[in-house]
């Protein structure tokens, strides 16, 4: 739109919820039960996920790698949204910073998904480069 507002067209899911959920609900979540009934809520019954250095494939997969890194990182550890998702034709976008609560951010970076009939199917996750 020209004023620089988004709507969302009639068929467009709300890519700002569905990725926020996403964040909070799956990569924030320690208790791994709570996360499972997300994942089944958010994602489709056989998504993949890119990272940097791996294909993650299936829920269960997705699941262990996000308890994995909140374990890895530490109990105060987590995943923040910068600003709304953005998204059209089937693609969302999310920026986010990572690190303890009230800590200093130590990774930053964007989610991306395709999203089909209100639920991700692929998700990249995009981490920027390191700052000096």
């Amino acid at each position: 739109m020209p004023d620089g507002t988004t709507a969302l067209k009639p068929n467009e899911p709300d890519y700002d919820r569905l990725l926020r959920a996403n964040l909070e609900r799956v990569f924030n979540e320690r208790d791994s039960a709570k996360r499972d009934h997300a994942l089944d809520e958010l994602f489709v019954a056989d998504p993949v996920m890119y990272e940097p250095a791996d294909v993650v494939r299936g829920r269960a997969a997705i699941s262990a790698v996000a308890g994995k890194l909140l374990e890895e990182f530490g109990a105060n550890f987590r995943f923040v949204p910068d600003g709304a998702a953005t998204g059209h034709h089937g693609f969302g976008v999310l920026r986010w910073h990572a690190g303890p609560q009230d800590g200093p951010v130590i990774l930053t970076g964007s989610d991306v998904a395709e999203v089909v009939e209100g639920r991700i199917t692929r998700l990249w996750v995009m981490l920027d480069p390191p700052t000096q």
